[in-house]
């Protein structure tokens, strides 16, 4: 059975971009506009990993970690951060969250890959 990842970002071309790349290499993609949405989403079904935008609508990244990290079933689920920041000052915030790594945009859909495998290939 493929491994599930749950997308969550506000953008449609990149949920699209992300979506392809990681449906191409196999995984089951699950995808959410805003951070609402992704815990709504990763409530209803427990998936392998997620990966998230950090300045989103409703619900930003970071209060998705960690409202995620709360739950049983996503203390030990890998938490990627996919955005535009990259200051060391958001990276210790993501960490603090929770998040597992940290990939800026625009990504590299092979760097994507092996990020996404090395968590949960």
């Amino acid at each position: 059975m493929a491994k599930s990842i749950l997308t969550v970002d506000d953008s449609s071309s990149i949920r699209q971009m992300v979506g392809f790349t990681l449906r191409g290499a196999g995984y089951d993609v699950i995808e959410a506009e805003d951070g609402q949405e992704g815990l709504d989403k990763a409530r209803q079904r427990t998936v392998d990993l997620v990966l998230t935008d950090l300045n989103m609508p409703k619900m930003d990244g970071l209060t998705l970690i960690k409202t995620l990290r709360m739950l049983p079933a996503y203390q030990h689920i890998p938490i990627l951060m996919l955005t535009t920041e990259s200051s060391d000052s958001m990276k210790s915030q993501g960490r603090a969250a929770g998040a597992t790594g940290w990939l800026v945009k625009p990504f590299d859909p092979q760097k994507l890959l092996e990020v996404v495998n090395k968590c949960i290939g």
